[in-house]
């Protein structure tokens, strides 16, 4: 249930997803994570967090379709618990601008991503074309939200140092080989990223890098530690990954397991990793 935290000011999970299960559309939800091999929608997340204390979230596409951004933004528009959409648009295409035009008076988007990390071509973020598409968001006051493996990082880098006054959010710590234990040298290139401070960082997507049966809570610290030393608690958000998450913990253990490591920051800054810092990113007010 709600405790005395969660009513000091508006606790946003930072991330979230919907869909209506197809096996080819979601093909990489794999016989490991068959659990969430169903449909997830706004009825069943409304239900988790309400029993959780959890008063808002932010939507993040699931696939990279137009369609799927409309889709979302369909949802946040009938639920007021949905404050935010981060979609997905075609930042390569020529036309991309005529794309953000259309969305530019839409009061539920706020930023777009892609699956980086799925792309064969490990430098397709420093693509001319990509980058350009990348180069209008400021102006349409859109965040650009970071989906990559800790493979990655050194490319990020060049990446972000393009767009000093793009404000970007990067998912899931950057997805370190937590199965493994393995810290560097992931460790390494997530503090010297985070020495831009125009990039953010969200809590998130952990315990799926982990064994999804054997992982630890103490296993999690090294990476919750350096995050939290990297970015300050100025720049860190919670967020579930929910349904994505499902496979490894349930939903209300993980929100336990962020607040407890928070725990030992002052209330402020509590109320910020769990609620305030994504309402000044995101803009929610």
């Amino acid at each position: 249930m709600p405790d005395k935290l969660s009513k000091l000011t508006m606790v946003i999970d930072s991330h979230q997803h919907f869909w209506i299960y197809d096996p080819v559309e979601y093909d990489w939800i794999d016989n490991d994570m068959k659990r969430i091999r169903a449909d997830f929608l706004p009825s069943a997340l409304k239900e988790v967090i309400t029993l959780t204390g959890v008063d808002g979230v932010i939507t993040i596409q699931a696939r990279q379709s137009i369609e799927e951004t409309d889709w979302i933004l369909q949802h946040a528009s009938g639920n007021d618990f949905i404050k935010g959409v981060i979609g997905w648009l075609p930042l390569i295409d020529k036309h991309v601008e005529d794309y953000l035009e259309k969305y530019k008076d839409n009061q539920w988007l706020k930023g777009l991503r892609h699956v980086l990390q799925a792309e064969p071509d490990h430098e397709y973020m420093l693509r001319d074309d990509f980058n350009m598409g990348i180069s209008l968001l400021n102006k349409y006051d859109l965040v650009y939200e970071i989906l990559i493996l800790e493979r990655h990082l050194p490319v990020t880098l060049k990446f972000v140092d393009a767009h000093p006054d793009q404000v970007f959010v990067i998912d899931h710590i950057a997805k370190p080989i937590i199965k493994n234990n393995v810290n560097l040298p992931w460790k390494k290139n997530i503090i010297e990223l985070a020495k831009r401070d125009n990039v953010h960082c969200k809590i998130s997507g952990m315990v799926t890098e982990a064994d999804y049966w054997n992982w630890t809570v103490e296993q999690l610290h090294p990476y919750f530690n350096t995050v939290l030393e990297a970015f300050g608690p100025d720049r860190l958000m919670f967020g579930s990954d929910w349904p994505v998450c499902l496979v490894a913990c349930e939903y209300q253990q993980w929100f336990n397991i962020v607040k407890d490591f928070i725990s030992q920051l002052n209330d402020n800054e509590q109320k910020g990793i769990l609620g305030l810092n994504a309402t000044r990113i995101y803009k929610l007010i």
